[in-house]
């Protein structure tokens, strides 16, 4: 993910100038929802940056892509959802840890950080709340299936 100072954050906004990368990330729609609208918005006010934003389009669309890229896209760096889970319990090394540590809080993937909001869901529903639901898919998938017939 694109780490900034709060420093070259404001100055960004002034000059509303955006990087490639930024860009890059915007399309992989990998930014945090605030930094998405901030993106949108320059957009808005910035036709050469739209322009750019095409390119960027336009040379993946052609099959020109960056290592950079490739490695964001495949999300080589993100860690599996075993080893989340593993992580949430506590049970890993602590290179390995802090590894998903950095991955969670300062990269702040938003894959990940999916993953591991939707693994601390799962461990906290109760028994009854899973079993009614999955009543529930049963139900409505039995009666759908009854139709088909």
């Amino acid at each position: 993910m694109i780490l900034r100072s709060r420093k070259r954050l404001g100055e960004e906004k002034m000059t509303k100038s955006l990087r490639q990368s930024d860009l890059d990330a915007y399309l992989d729609e990998s930014l945090p929802p605030e930094e998405m609208a901030r993106i949108e918005g320059i957009l808005r006010d910035n036709p050469e940056q739209v322009e750019q934003l095409a390119a960027i389009n336009a040379r993946r669309d052609a099959g020109i892509h960056t290592l950079g890229e490739i490695w964001r896209r495949n999300r080589i760096s993100c860690p599996t959802r075993e080893q989340l889970g593993s992580y949430l319990m506590g049970v890993l090394p602590d290179d390995e840890a802090g590894h998903i540590k950095f991955h969670l809080e300062v990269a702040a993937c938003r894959f990940c950080q999916a993953n591991a909001a939707d693994l601390q869901h799962a461990e906290e529903e109760t028994p009854g709340k899973v079993q009614t639901r999955r009543r529930k898919y049963f139900q409505s998938s039995a009666g759908y299936l009854r139709k088909k017939k």
